[in-house]
């Protein structure tokens, strides 16, 4: 898995001067102080590097003090103080809640939620807790105020609903998605199209510990709320040459990182790896396959895809949530208006199933490497 990541990091973005950011290449990064890094530390790398880097920069969450179910903030609370790096109460909503204030204040939250799937709470207590409660206007209004999205309707829209003169764009959302195979439901889900919906937040999810590193320190400096996911299946089997230094990979521009004549393949995360593999194995049978990275689902780079697939010809999309009203749905319907008339088959999709009662939790079912190269193949010879 290793030598399949390690060839998915293009381009690197390193803090310069007052002008900005500049661009340095792989090769620059060779000559540059790296080290071998699981997914998790990268993360934790990136971690310290946002508080060293930033006084205004606060890491909270369940467990974050001990360092995390993941390890993710190891030595955070030893090296940068107990005020920096704290624990929180069981409370997904309220540890949002508190990020959007400390936002809006100036500074700069990184919120962790413990699982992706405990993220419900934060996006929408109210329906879960309350759904036949009768109530006064009065009473309305309080549990409107107390219970309702803090990520969609507080975080996303702190900035429109103040006519721009107040944000909370420095509030980071980090969380553990996807399924590992043995989880269940409540640790195996991979909830990104739900927020892809909101306007005012992003969503970034990376492919590798290097990826990792760059995006989450772009999201954490981004002036807009972004909502990280984790491939949790990856924050121990993962492993490349991580630059030690301050660095960012820029947000919403997505990354050919294999390039191919006869199908274009699009993904991100960690079914990337899965999806790396069935492109080598169609390259035995003669089919050259272009793949890439999304990396931010919102807003997601469109031109990227819309150059690739009309050179293709043809379009698969990939990820791990449910196919019905999953991301790839958003990408395909787009890549059909744009690229109508250059496409030779129609868009293919291999994703989680929907059937949410049967023996084995399929909604958390991961495509596997044959279903998308049978995918492939027959979208080729269509």
């Amino acid at each position: 898995m290793a030598s399949l990541l390690g060839r998915f990091c293009r381009k690197l973005v390193v803090p310069g001067s007052a002008h900005g950011s500049r661009m340095i290449s792989t090769t620059a990064c060779d000559s540059e102080a790296v080290k071998s890094l699981n997914l998790y530390s990268a993360i934790n790398q990136a971690l310290h590097i946002a508080l060293e880097t930033d006084p205004r920069s606060y890491v909270f969450g369940e467990d974050v003090g001990f360092g995390g179910v993941f390890r993710c903030t190891t030595g955070l609370a030893e090296r940068f103080g107990k005020n920096r790096v704290f624990n929180t109460p069981l409370c997904e909503q309220g540890i949002v809640g508190f990020g959007i204030g400390l936002a809006a204040m100036g500074n700069r939250a990184v919120v962790e939620i413990q699982f992706a799937d405990y993220i419900y709470p934060a996006f929408d207590q109210v329906k879960r807790v309350f759904p036949t409660l009768e109530f006064d206007f009065s009473t309305a209004e309080f549990l409107i105020r107390g219970f309702n999205s803090q990520i969609v309707n507080e975080a996303a829209k702190f900035r429109y609903r103040s006519g721009n003169q107040f944000n909370c764009g420095g509030l980071t959302i980090r969380a553990p998605y996807g399924a590992v195979g043995h989880g269940g439901h409540y640790h195996s889900q991979s909830p990104e199209a739900f927020f892809c919906h909101v306007p005012g937040i992003k969503v970034v999810i990376p492919r590798s510990p290097r990826e990792a590193k760059g995006l989450l320190l772009s999201s954490i400096r981004d002036p807009n709320p972004v909502v990280f996911f984790e491939p949790k299946w990856l924050y121990r089997q993962a492993v490349e040459e991580v630059p030690e230094h301050d660095y960012m990979i820029p947000l919403s521009q997505a990354e050919v990182i294999r390039e191919g004549n006869d199908i274009t393949l699009v993904g991100w995360g960690a079914q990337l790896t899965v999806m790396e593999q069935a492109c080598l194995d169609a390259e035995k049978e003669g089919i050259s396959c272009e793949l890439i990275d999304l990396k931010t689902l919102l807003p997601w780079d469109k031109e990227t895809v819309e150059a690739s697939v009309k050179k293709t010809g043809r379009l698969l999309i990939s990820h791990e949530a449910p196919v019905t009203g999953g991301f790839g749905a958003e990408i395909s319907a787009t890549i059909l208006e744009r690229c109508f008339l250059k496409l030779e088959a129609p868009v293919s999709r291999v994703c989680g199933l929907d059937t949410p009662f049967p023996l084995v939790f399929e909604p958390f079912y991961m495509p596997t490497k044959n279903k998308i190269l049978d995918a492939i193949k027959s979208t080729v010879n269509y």
